[in-house]
């Protein structure tokens, strides 16, 4: 399929997932801004990509500061005018959060980071892009834009040794699956890639030939099969995609245990309707 015409605005498009994806789409035709908090790796990004012709740009930011997001992405406004895509890539990987200091007599602050990155950093993504899909007339596929997050295996699966990457990915997933359903009435979509183990340079030592023999290593070719299955005429939104070695599908979300938990669930939804309307 060819993209030709086509624009993206990438978070976290330096490396990884994110470069992945930018190099596959851009070698379609689709014209790819890049945002990260490394600009030199974005820049190397943005060359290799322009061999050719001057499809690709990048500009610095860092996804948990508002201010910094906004002028990022109204850098891509400017250069691009409409945004068809926005890929929310950027994250980071579970860091030491509560102090456990022996002998300590002080309360201390724990480390929030993951959670500002994966969690509000997505967020704040996300609003930009609703903000802009508003402003834009539907595209030739009737939508006014798409949204895809990268959040993990992790939103589905327990991990006791990551608590904070867990939690932050569980809440990306929670966003998806409630807003993705409220902006699909505007003609936009919002959906989440959650990928296992995936090369990237998140992890070292002999953890990916390891993850490699044992079959569970996720390519960057299914990685950006499961991007391409969301573009174009797709009206799915709300999904979350669990990508697998080899293959991705959409995984349900939970089950209502009884007719009384799915009764509270309708009651509570129409509870806040209502409560919307009257401050409206």
């Amino acid at each position: 399929m060819s993209y030709t015409g086509e624009t993206a605005y990438i978070t976290g498009g330096a490396s990884g997932i994110g470069r992945f994806v930018a190099t596959a789409l851009a070698k379609k035709g689709m014209k790819i801004f890049i945002a990260d908090r490394n600009l030199e790796g974005a820049l190397e990004t943005v060359k290799a990509l322009n061999k050719d012709c001057h499809t690709a740009w990048a500009v610095k930011i860092d996804v948990e500061d508002w201010e910094s997001q906004r002028g990022g992405f109204e850098a891509a406004v400017k250069e691009l005018g409409r945004i068809d895509y926005v890929f929310a890539v950027a994250g980071i990987f579970e860091q030491s959060w509560l102090p456990n200091r022996v002998g300590a007599t002080t309360f201390e602050k724990p480390n929030l980071t993951t959670i500002d990155v994966n969690g509000t950093g997505v967020m704040y993504t996300s609003a930009l892009a609703i903000q802009q899909f508003r402003r834009q007339a539907p595209s030739k596929y009737g939508f006014r834009g798409k949204i895809i997050i990268v959040s993990s295996g992790a939103s589905f699966y327990s991990i006791p040794a990551m608590p904070i990457y867990c939690a932050s990915k569980n809440a990306v997933v929670g966003f998806v699956r409630t807003m993705g359903k409220l902006v699909a009435e505007e003609q936009m979509t919002l959906n989440a890639i959650c990928p296992g183990i995936v090369r990237t340079a998140i992890s070292g030592g002999s953890f990916y030939e390891i993850a490699e023999e044992k079959g569970v290593l996720v390519s960057p070719e299914t990685i950006v099969s499961s991007f391409e299955s969301l573009l174009g005429t797709n009206p799915a939104s709300g999904d979350a995609i669990e990508v697998m070695p080899g293959q991705f599908l959409v995984k349900p979300g939970a089950e209502f245990t009884n007719e009384k938990c799915e009764e509270s669930v309708v009651l509570t939804y129409k509870r806040t309707l209502e409560a919307r309307a009257k401050a409206s």
